[in-house]
């Protein structure tokens, strides 16, 4: 089970999906190459040896960067588990290289660091259905 979170252009008011407005298509984060560059600075920890997978660890969480294949890259899904608030420094270093915006898919709203609680309420939702990360 893993909280998702997508990397995406979204316009600068944004702050929720009920925020996008109707028929908005976001511009594509770049070519393939360039992404995986600016992911490899940002994280340079991170093993990008399958371009449409990467991963990226911590001392307690993991993230997989749903890259994908196609070229220019649309968005990234981020695809996290585990536990501690030091993975959305990660997430938003991603998300600043990019030049883009971190969607929580579980509320609906852009991510923050300073307000942890969409991860938080994954966590306690992932602990009570399958018990928490070993």
């Amino acid at each position: 089970m893993s909280w998702d979170v997508i990397l995406l252009h979204l316009p600068d008011d944004v702050v929720s999906v009920r925020d996008i407005p109707d028929g908005y298509t976001p511009a594509p984060l770049g070519q393939q190459q360039d992404i995986l560059a600016a992911v490899a600075r940002a994280t340079p920890e991170a093993d990008l040896s399958d371009p449409a997978w990467g991963e990226l660890s911590g001392a307690t969480w993991s993230i997989e960067l749903n890259i994908g294949s196609d070229d220019p890259v649309d968005s990234i899904m981020l695809h996290i588990r585990g536990s501690g608030d030091d993975v959305l420094a990660s997430v938003t270093r991603l998300a600043e290289a990019l030049g883009c915006k971190a969607l929580d898919c579980s509320t609906g709203d852009l991510l923050s660091t300073q307000d942890p609680a969409g991860w938080r309420a994954f966590q306690n939702y992932r602990d009570r259905i399958v018990g928490p990360p070993r």
